[in-house]
Formats: structure tokens, C-alpha cells, sequence
């Protein structure tokens, strides 16, 4: 230490020597970045710097200077004379720079999925609000972590990921194709739509606008997309955040707009019905950048990759499908006048494996029939338990659970701790909701009695089901009636999974580009794919459970179920250790199919198989 020089001129003082070092942090400016107070001297002054002094007199003819730069765009500087599209490109790509007007350091999140995601510091201004900061109390996939154990993240966490995504997406695409004209501006919209895009979550995630809502106001029809925008609006009011989004380079006007109709489509779709273009954040050029976060026409978008890579890692799950790879294929070309994002033909693989994913993530997790029905129990709970919620408002009007989307203040404090509320509540009209989620902490829940398929040749309502099943157990021999059942102890589950595009397969909304020719866009046939694909892309499961847990009334709703399943010609039910196999019926098919394994059976003898019955039946009850 004492052999270190120290600059000639430098005294420090013995107390000096063991004082810690300040942490210094310094803000760097650049030359150009108050490019917004510029005279056209200042602009000129730029131009040469950065080797485009032919064009200053072009400039100082039309007076451009200061902020109007930010609103530069290709057609713009071919009317004023820039006729050249490289030239217009380089001016472009020059002033690009100066929207970085102050050098502040981006916030690092180390994430677990995506490593270390850097992001802007407008998107940590949004991120460091209460409104942002709830998601951390709304778990990602509702009642699936009380199935399992690892799924204990939340909303938080997908929206940076989805908004790190998004900013991948559209950097990879400027790059790919500088032609696009992507501003920084546009960058930033899209990554700030990512960030927001599940702000209207309310808690449990989809239990609560797919479950509880319906139930709690089946007069409107609401989503989690409508209160993500209402969420938006009143985050960017309540943080004052217009001038700090002003200040990096937002236009209010527009691009406020353009946000939230990546998050929910177009805003107004009754006054724009006439219009070619729905829109109005961005211009039909830039029809894809509203693909990345959302994509309607083929489901390929980034908040897809980031649930995909985040719930397979927590669930255990296996994720066979790598959005990095998409990100070095995907191209934007012209189809039909309009701009798509495309990828290359060889990747056709990679997508089907994307869709067979989120069918596995759906029918091992997301429709788990453990979760489905501690789902069912935490809505039935908060039922009984939301005319006794009070949630204040703003100017001091109250709300409850069903109606506190209606004042985003309200909104803003339900997450999943209303839940721990109502179970360590003393309350006496909390009484029953809190027995419902004792219930479910202590394990005693709702018995599924099995699934079955309906007729493939129709499609059935969750209504029509439900109608089907009350009045068949009101006509039951299955002596049901002798215990005591009725439609109300039962709960049935219609559930449809696809590929994300119902029975039609999202592939043939892809648009793919060859090797030869990156400009031209065709589709793939299922055909030339593979010839082991799916034949259909959708099917519907019914799921039945029963309220009534004791041995009596569950063997009762056992056989009534099979006769069910008989009498409407659906599948014979999937039962394994749930239905014992002399409850089950055989249909003609099924028993001329298993008449081989049935002869064997019999050599065995007919006390053996008794026994193997009862022994089973046994430790179904257990």
C-alpha cells in the first residue's frame, strides 16, 4: 500500500486515509442534449458533426430546428428536397441520437428466466408507482400455486420480462431492417406497453375476471385488458408522469394512444368502423409494431414467451419452444398491403412446438383439476364475503369486491391479500366465506368424480352442460335422491383446449419467407409440414365435481355421473382412482374392444377380481 503513488500536488491527512469512499454519481451530458432549445444554427452546427453538412441549407431554408427533429419522418424530408432514400436514411439514423438528451444510468433486474434485464429509466419511473408495485401481491397463476409448490410468481415479475421481450423484439427488427423507420420513440411505446399490459389483473389473475366477475355481475361483460387501461390512465395522472414522458421524448397527442392499443386493440372501434385503418397511435406502416406484445391474427407475441419460460421454470415443466431463435428470423414483409412479422420457413417446426406447449401448460397446469376447484372454493368465498369488503375510493366512496374496477384508487389496494383477510377476519358476517378457505388450507376440498369428452360431432356451453346435469340428477335411479343430492352440490367444469385459435389452426395465420427471396411471404400447408400433427386443433373436457364429501353420498354421485355420461353418449369417463371400475359401464364398442383382455381376466377368477376391486375401491376413499 505504501509503494502506491499518489498524484504530485494530492495531501491527504491521516484521518482522511480511513474514510470510506463516497459513492460518486454522476450525470453526463451529452453536447446535443438540449437539442429541444436549438436555433437552426445549433441544428446546422449538428449536421456537420455528424458528416451531413450538404443538407444544413436545406435545413436553414425551412426553418427546421430544436424540437420539431423529433417529428422528422421519411416523407417529411423527401418534400423538403432530400430526395435520395439513402440520404434520408442517414439523416434519420443521425437524429435517432438525439434522443438520448441526458445520459442516465438504466436500472439492472437480475431475473431468473432472462438474466440480467436493462431497462430505461422512463420504464423504472413507471415501475416505482404504487400501481405498478401491486403486482406483486397478484400471483401469476392464481390457485395453481396451492397445486404447485413452485408457482409462487407474480405479475410483477412477467411484466418487466414481457416488456425486456418486447424491447428485444423491436431493437432485433430495427436492426434486421432499418428501412422500417422504427423510432426510439416507437421502441419505447412498445416496451412501456408490455410493462402495463397486466395492470388491470385483479387478484388470482384470470379467477377473478374469468370466475368471480361473472358470477358477482353477470349483467357486463369486463376483462382484465379494460381495467389495464383504466389502470394506465389513472398511473400516469396520479405519478404526474405527462411531463417526464414529454421530457423522453413522448408525443402526448399520439403516443399515449398508441400504448394502450398494443394493450386492448383499437380504442375507438365504432367511430373508426368506416376506416380502413383502426388505428390511431401509429400509421398503417407500422402496422406490425402492434404484433409484438399482443398479437391477435397468429398469437405469436412476446407476453407468450415470457409465461411460457416463467411458468415452465417454476411449474417443472418442460419449455420445448426458444423465442431467441424467433427473434433471429423474424422479418417484417408487405402482404396484402399491409405489414406482417414473418419468419423463415424452416421454423414452421419451432411455431407448432410453441402452440403444443401452451396446450400442455393448459391441460397439466392452468386446468388442473386441483386448481380449477380451489379456484371454484376461493370464488365461492369471495361471494359470500363482497357485500362485507369495504375498499375506499377515491373522495372517500366505498367499494366492494365486485365493483372496486370501477375507481382505479380503490383498484389499486385488492390483490391476493384480501384472501389472508377474510381467513384471519372475527368477523361474523365473514362467517362463511372464512369456513370455505379454512377449508382449503386444511385440505378438504370438493371431490372430482371424473372427466368426460362430449359427441365430437358438438360443441356444448358451460350452460347447456350444467342444464343437461340438473335435469338428468332430478331424473336419476342412481339413488342420489336417497341421499340428498341436489344440483347445487355438484360443480361442472366445461373446459376447451386448443391452440390458441379455437378449432383452427394457427399456423395457417403465419406468414413465412424463403431463403432467396426475405421480401416475399407465403403460407405452409399442415400437409407439408409433417404428416403427425394434429388432425384437430381443439377438443372440449367436462369435468364434474361434488360438494359433498362423505363415502355415501360420493359412491351415489359416482354412479349417477356414469349413467350421465352414458345416457348423453359421451366418452366413457376417465376415471382412475376416482371411480371404482364396477361403477363403470362399458359401451358396445368399448366392450368388443376389451373382450380379449377380458377372457384373460377371467382365467384369474372371479374372487380375485373382487377383491382387486374392493381393494381399490378401498384406497379410493382413503
Amino acid at each position: 500500500m505504501s509503494n502506491r503513488k499518489r498524484p504530485s500536488g494530492a495531501f491527504v491527512s491521516p484521518a482522511d486515509e480511513f474514510k470510506t469512499p463516497e459513492k460518486k454519481v454522476s450525470v453526463v451530458r451529452q453536447p446535443d442534449s438540449d437539442y429541444r432549445r436549438w436555433g437552426v444554427e445549433e441544428t446546422c452546427q449538428y449536421l456537420r458533426r455528424a458528416g451531413l453538412g450538404k443538407w444544413e441549407h436545406t435545413f436553414k431554408a425551412h426553418n427546421i430546428k430544436g424540437v420539431a427533429l423529433q417529428y422528422l419522418q421519411d416523407d417529411n424530408l423527401e418534400k423538403i428536397g432530400v430526395e435520395c432514400l439513402g440520404d434520408r436514411l442517414e439523416i434519420l439514423h443521425s437524429l435517432r441520437e438525439l434522443w438520448q438528451r441526458q445520459v442516465e444510468a438504466n436500472k439492472v433486474f437480475n431475473d431468473p428466466i432472462h438474466g440480467h434485464v436493462e431497462l430505461h429509466p422512463l420504464l423504472i419511473k413507471i415501475i416505482d408507482t404504487p400501481q405498478f408495485q401491486r403486482l406483486r401481491n397478484i400471483k401469476q397463476l392464481g390457485g395453481t400455486y396451492f397445486v404447485f409448490p413452485g408457482a409462487s410468481h407474480n405479475r410483477f415479475e412477467h411484466c418487466i420480462g414481457v416488456c425486456h421481450l418486447a424491447g428485444q423484439f423491436v431493437q432485433a427488427l430495427n436492426e434486421r431492417q432499418p428501412e422500417l423507420l422504427i423510432s426510439p420513440t416507437d421502441i419505447l411505446c412498445v416496451q412501456i406497453a408490455g410493462l402495463c399490459h397486466d395492470l388491470g389483473h385483479g387478484p388470482f389473475s384470470h379467477m377473478f375476471d374469468g370466475m368471480f366477475i361473472p358470477k358477482a355481475r353477470p349483467e357486463i361483460k369486463w376483462k382484465h385488458e379494460k381495467a389495464s387501461l383504466a389502470m394506465f390512465d389513472y398511473l400516469v395522472k396520479d405519478n404526474d408522469l405527462e411531463p417526464v414522458m414529454e421530457e423522453h421524448g413522448l408525443d402526448l397527442r399520439v403516443d399515449l394512444d398508441f400504448i394502450k392499443e398494443q394493450i386492448n386493440g383499437p380504442l375507438d372501434t365504432e367511430a373508426a368502423q368506416d376506416k380502413e385503418w383502426l388505428y390511431k397511435g401509429r400509421p398503417k406502416e407500422k402496422s406490425f409494431l402492434y404484433d409484438i406484445v399482443a398479437n391477435k391474427k397468429t398469437g405469436i407475441d412476446v407476453d407468450k414467451w415470457d409465461y411460457f419460460a416463467r411458468d415452465c421454470y417454476h411449474l417443472g415443466i418442460q419449455n420445448n419452444f426458444d423465442h431467441s431463435r424467433f427473434l433471429k428470423f423474424a422479418r417484417v414483409c408487405e402482404v396484402e398491403g399491409e405489414k406482417l412479422i414473418c419468419t423463415r420457413d424452416k421454423e414452421v417446426g419451432n411455431l407448432y412446438d410453441l402452440f403444443h406447449t401452451r396446450n400442455c401448460l393448459h391441460r397439466r397446469a392452468y386446468q388442473h383439476k386441483v386448481g380449477y376447484i380451489i379456484e371454484t372454493m376461493i370464488t365461492e368465498a369471495f361471494l359470500k364475503a363482497d357485500p362485507h369488503i369495504q375498499i375506499s375510493g377515491s373522495e372517500g366512496k366505498m367499494f366492494n369486491l365486485s365493483n372496486a374496477m370501477e375507481n382505479m384508487e380503490a383498484y389499486t389496494k385488492l390483490t391476493d391479500h384480501v384472501f389472508e383477510q377474510i381467513l384471519n377476519s372475527s368477523s361474523p358476517e365473514l362467517a362463511e366465506a372464512r369456513e370455505i378457505l379454512r377449508n382449503i388450507i386444511h385440505r378438504r376440498l370438493y371431490k372430482c368424480l371424473g372427466e368426460t369428452h362430449p359427441n365430437k360431432e358438438k360443441t356444448l356451453t358451460q350452460t347447456e352442460i350444467i342444464h343437461m346435469w340438473e335435469e338428468s340428477l332430478s331424473n336419476t335411479e342412481s339413488g342420489s335422491q336417497a341421499v340428498g343430492l341436489k344440483p347445487e352440490d355438484f360443480v361442472v367444469n366445461v373446459i376447451v383446449l386448443d391452440y390458441g385459435m379455437k378449432e383452427k389452426n394457427p399456423i395457417n395465420n403465419v406468414r413465412f419467407y424463403g431463403k432467396n427471396d426475405f421480401t416475399k411471404a407465403f403460407q405452409i400447408r399442415k400437409d407439408q409440414v409433417s404428416k403427425l400433427l394434429p388432425e384437430h386443433f381443439a377438443e372440449q373436457l367436462i369435468r364434474v365435481y361434488c360438494k359433498k364429501t362423505d363415502d355415501e353420498s360420493l359412491e351415489a354421485a359416482q354412479k349417477h355421473f356414469v349413467q350421465w355420461c352414458t345416457k348423453n353418449n359421451f366418452s366413457k369417463p376417465q376415471v382412475g382412482d376416482i371411480i371404482p371400475p364396477e361403477l363403470t359401464p362399458l359401451k358396445s364398442s368399448e366392450a368388443k374392444d376389451g373382450e380379449e383382455g377380458n377372457s384373460r381376466a377371467a382365467d384369474c377368477g372371479s374372487g380375485q377380481n373382487k377383491a382387486k376391486k374392493q381393494l381399490r375401491w378401498k384406497r379410493w376413499k382413503e
